[in-house]
């Protein structure tokens, strides 16, 4: 199968495919939230603060991660060169020193945030298989997929020089199928993203969402990373991200376990959370 890369003219400006789902990716989060915060009770202007907040730490610690790791200041100016590791750092650092501002308990931001950042990585991903970036190594597999015109496109002289094994008869120039890894990360996150909703209302102490949402993108991320075509595979046969996909587990993990026994948050107390008094009766 042969696929193009999509995107919206707009007089002189071009929305690619990957604007739009980063754009929704966001909306989704933040309605998620939303919706969690109208459950309780609460205000939902929250979850719109963390959005913001998320956007403006997201795209720097992704711009930052990425220039660190290919060395290239001068990625910080251009519009591709994001790694999503970075994003989640920088977003999660700049959301946690806002709800800090707010006198928002951290833990129940954690918890409050599981589940829409699953939704939004899933559409990220899509958005990544419509401008074709972050595609798998060759495959003879039926749903294998030619990215003529990808972020490299998938040619054999392209998958060669991040050192992915090729056809030994294809051509430099011939154009490979390759795994749509981006779809298969999106699929599971989305599934992730169902299993955290579901659990949204658990019992245990607040902040064991979060750790079990870490520990699962974690899992989910190493996994796929070894159908992934790429050059930064310093440690043997396991890529970069896939040793931080291991510290993102850890992480979880022992978040997980020092939050499932403690008291919850009591949200009701959390003055920032107070829903807007009702109007009065003239």
């Amino acid at each position: 199968m042969t696929v193009y890369p999509f995107s919206i003219q707009l007089g002189p400006i071009e929305i690619t495919g990957f604007g739009i789902m980063v754009m929704m990716g966001f909306f989704m989060a933040g309605w998620v939230m939303q919706e969690r915060l109208r459950e309780l009770g609460r205000s939902d202007h929250y979850a719109w603060d963390i959005i913001v907040a998320g956007v403006i730490g997201g795209l720097l610690g992704a711009k930052l991660w990425y220039a660190a790791l290919y060395r290239d200041p001068s990625a910080l100016f251009h519009r591709a060169g994001l790694v999503w590791y970075g994003g989640l750092l920088g977003g999660a650092a700049v959301v946690l020193l806002n709800g800090r501002w707010r006198r928002v308990p951290m833990r129940f931001t954690l918890d409050l945030a599981a589940p829409g950042l699953a939704v939004g990585y899933a559409l990220g991903r899509v958005g990544c298989f419509l401008v074709q970036d972050d595609y798998g190594i060759p495959t003879s597999l039926p749903w294998g997929m030619k990215f003529p015109q990808g972020l490299p496109p998938s040619t054999t002289q392209n998958l060669a020089a991040w050192g992915v094994e090729v056809p030994p008869d294809a051509s430099p120039f011939d154009v490979l199928a390759v795994h749509p890894t981006q779809l298969y990360e999106a699929a599971i996150m989305l599934f992730v993203f169902w299993l955290l909703w579901r659990l949204r209302a658990h019992h245990r102490g607040t902040g064991w969402l979060f750790g079990l949402y870490l520990m699962l993108a974690g899992t989910e991320r190493f996994l796929v990373e070894f159908l992934r075509a790429k050059d930064d595979r310093f440690f043997g046969a396991f890529s970069l991200a896939q040793l931080t996909s291991l510290g993102v587990v850890a992480v979880g993990a022992m978040l997980a376990v020092a939050f499932q026994s403690r008291p919850r948050v009591d949200v009701e107390r959390v003055e920032a959370l107070k829903p807007p008094a009702a109007p009065g009766k003239g």
